[in-house]
């Protein structure tokens, strides 16, 4: 894996652990959803810290569901949707026990091809098209994981010099410049909406 560029002003710590675990990663892909990404990828750190020790899929997949929220919910809460969001993350974790041995990184390795790819992420709980082509986009531009037509996969989101999701933020900057895009498609929405 190549050394990680996602730069999002969280703790240091928050961004090391996105850096070396697969699974911090993908929870933080999971929980960004209502919330500003820097919010849902420094959860991961914070789960890991409550927990005590490192991440695991099977200890989640397995875990008192009860007990998951517990720690969710615990303030400041992990997501604005603690109870979803803690049944989300376990969903998750057990779809990778069931078949990727507990390993999420075995998410992604020795796919033949980018659709593949897309194929593993989007058979995620929660993990919708366009879910799973930012997080195709995240792992090919910022970690590396370029199977062949893997931008193909990532549609739009895999676009070289694109602003559109966390898989384009490498500093304050382009942080910026993806929020505006954002923006625009929320007021483009709204605005769709309004007309109909």
């Amino acid at each position: 894996m190549v050394r990680m560029t996602l730069v999002l002003p969280i703790d240091p710590e928050a961004n090391r652990l996105l850096e070396r675990s697969p699974l911090a990663l993908l929870i933080g892909m999971t929980l960004d959803q209502q919330v500003p990404m820097e919010k849902a990828f420094s959860s991961p750190y914070v789960l890991q810290q409550r927990l005590g020790h490192e991440l695991d899929a099977a200890e989640l997949a397995a875990y008192d569901s009860e007990a998951l929220v517990a720690i969710f919910a615990q303030p400041p809460a992990l997501h604005r949707f603690p109870k979803a969001m803690a049944a989300r993350v376990q969903e998750v974790c057990q779809v990778l026990v069931e078949r990727h041995d507990g390993d999420a990184a075995l998410l992604w390795a020795e796919v033949a091809d980018g659709p593949e790819l897309l194929r593993r992420v989007s058979a995620l709980p929660g993990f919708g098209r366009q879910k799973a082509q930012i997080f195709v986009a995240l792992l090919g531009k910022r970690f590396g994981v370029t199977p062949q037509d893997w931008r193909k996969a990532a549609g739009d989101y895999g676009d070289p010099g694109a602003y559109r999701s966390v898989a384009d933020v490498t500093d304050a900057d382009s942080l910026r410049r993806v929020r505006e895009f954002k923006q625009q498609m929320k007021a483009a929405a709204k605005a769709k909406t309004t007309r109909a």
